[in-house]
């Protein structure tokens, strides 16, 4: 797609004045420009850059009554020589192609998901913030735009990428956070939807983590949803355990998200010689690690969070702790590699990075 078919309409008046950048939350503050497209009769069309705010919808819209809804989440950085990087973009199409087609939305052409976001990054290039270890988080999502109650996929769709500068998504930053198993709940099972980015795996999870948080917990470590034994993911991250000289991190098997911080981490580990399992971890087996000294470390991997140390992990009488409540090295490397490759300060040798 040429950046010709797309038609922008900037605002008469920038908000980024109002904007702390000093003092960033997560996804609170937005920019000036969202990118539209629109599906109907059978073919996406009328690629546009438009000025940020509201989208006048129905009350009978069909995603608001049966989750018809796909969103994918990844960040833009500020690169060496002034330019941006937007950061594995190719692999966030995919994903984003691969959730859209289990929920029966019609594929984004690529040349409009890459396109789109390429220009509304150039267009709000000054809301990138110029600071390490913060970025432009980038928000594509997808949604059913009939109006029906009735059952059915779809037969119009909106597509839309918003903007937002962002510090770290914990307040505790990189310091550790604190984990708790609730075998009483489930976040996806095998066969579901729990393997790509849908709302509807979210808002489940919300009611756990809140009382979680309410304990005293930063997340919820889900087990898997027919034993209640095996370790799945950790919030919105995937979650990795250093075991002795071995790094470990459940399989991707259907109720997991495939995350794209996840593959990263993998890719840095094997292509350092690092010693890589993917295989199922029972909460019963961290515990006997623990008890034997041979879990060392515990870190997620997100792209909100980037590399989080989890620094303790409670299951029902039982107390993981690690890392004396700070970083591991383990953490530290894959934490200082990828973001080193973010802001360009490390070679790109994989190709990751998209400079706009």
């Amino acid at each position: 797609m040429s950046t010709n078919e797309i038609q922008v309409k900037r605002i008469s008046n920038s908000r980024l004045s109002e904007i702390d950048f000093d003092n960033l939350t997560f996804g609170e503050q937005f920019s000036d420009h969202q990118f539209e497209l629109r599906y109907s009769d059978g073919k996406w069309q009328n690629p546009e850059i438009i000025p940020y705010g509201q989208i006048p919808l129905y009350p009978a819209v069909a995603t608001l009554h049966y989750g018809q809804a796909v969103f994918e989440g990844m960040k833009a950085f500020c690169y060496r020589d002034d330019e941006v990087n937007i950061f594995r973009i190719d692999d966030h199409y995919d994903r984003f192609r691969r959730s859209c087609e289990r929920v029966c939305i019609p594929e984004v052409p690529k040349e409009y998901f890459v396109g789109g976001m390429k220009e509304l990054v150039r267009t709000d290039k000054e809301w990138v913030p110029k600071a390490k270890f913060k970025s432009l988080y980038i928000r594509p999502i997808v949604f059913a735009a009939d109006q029906t109650l009735g059952l059915r996929a779809s037969k119009t769709y909106r597509f839309y990428i918003i903007c937002s500068p962002v510090g770290n998504y914990y307040s505790e930053g990189i310091n550790p956070i604190r984990l708790t198993t609730m075998p009483q709940y489930v976040r996806a099972v095998q066969g579901g939807v729990g393997d790509v980015k849908v709302p509807g795996n979210y808002a489940a999870s919300l009611k756990p983590t809140t009382e979680a948080q309410q304990k005293g917990f930063t997340q919820v470590l889900w087990l898997d949803a027919k034993e209640h034994r095996y370790v799945e993911e950790v919030g919105s991250m995937n979650i990795f355990f250093q075991i002795g000289n071995t790094l470990v991190t459940p399989p991707i098997n259907g109720s997991i998200l495939p995350g794209i911080t996840r593959m990263s981490v993998l890719e840095l580990a094997k292509s350092h010689g690092m010693k890589v399992e993917e295989r199922p971890v029972s909460i019963d087996e961290l515990i006997s690690l623990h008890q034997q000294g041979e879990l060392r470390e515990i870190f997620g991997a997100g792209t909100a969070a980037v590399i989080s140390p989890v620094g303790m992990i409670q299951h029902n009488e039982h107390q993981i702790t690690v890392s004396s409540n700070e970083m591991g090295p383990v953490a530290r490397w894959f934490y200082d590699r990828i973001t080193g490759i973010q802001h360009g300060d490390i070679a790109d040798e994989k190709a990751w990075c998209t400079i706009v």
